[in-house]
């Protein structure tokens, strides 16, 4: 059974967009940059939410490609690319770069996928990670928080029916004050 992560860069007053979808608060330096790198490259699938892909795949795909573009970005577009991906929507027809859609039932589909053996998964999306999170799906919080309070927008999590107990597994900051923490779901 694979393990389940969500993971994403959230203000410390807990968002992961402010209001208008604006992320210029969560630019991540050299460092956090190759962290996410190597996590993408780490990953055996990631569960995309239509939204976040529609910003992903509206980039990453020629990133490489951009004029003045760094070696991490060349590395992170390859990962990027080359990671098997799963896209949750009803609204979109087609997908590419590694990517297979899903139009039906995301509840049941993300623990399907879990319970292959398949290897590790991110979820990766607000809107997506909220329903797994309310189904007990996800395993693994992985916070990235910025030094900076956007005071609304897209909540990193949802509301829920019941407690979810955690234990802290790592912390790690990196520059400009930026904080891992990393828990892990306890049955």
């Amino acid at each position: 059974m694979g393990k389940l992560s969500f993971a994403m860069n959230v203000s410390l007053d807990g968002y992961v967009a402010a209001p208008g979808d604006d992320l210029g608060w969560s630019v991540p330096s050299d460092e956090l940059f190759q962290w996410w790198s190597d996590r993408v490259g780490a990953t055996g699938l990631a569960l995309y939410g239509r939204r976040l892909w529609e910003g992903m795949s509206s980039h990453w795909p020629t990133a490489d490609e951009q004029p003045g573009v760094t070696p991490a970005h060349v590395e992170y577009a390859q990962r990027w690319r080359a990671m098997p991906k799963v896209v949750f929507s009803s609204t979109i027809s087609e997908v590419a770069w590694n990517a297979r859609l899903f139009a039906g039932d995301a509840v049941a589909e993300i623990a399907r996928l879990k319970a292959e053996d398949g290897g590790d998964m991110d979820i990766a999306g607000a809107t997506l990670a909220a329903s797994a999170m309310r189904a007990g799906l996800i395993d693994e919080y992985i916070l990235v928080t910025a030094p900076v309070l956007v005071g609304g927008g897209k909540p990193f999590f949802t509301a829920l029916d019941s407690w979810v107990n955690l234990k802290l597994v790592e912390t790690r900051t990196f520059s400009g004050g930026l904080l891992l923490s990393r828990y892990e779901t306890r049955g």
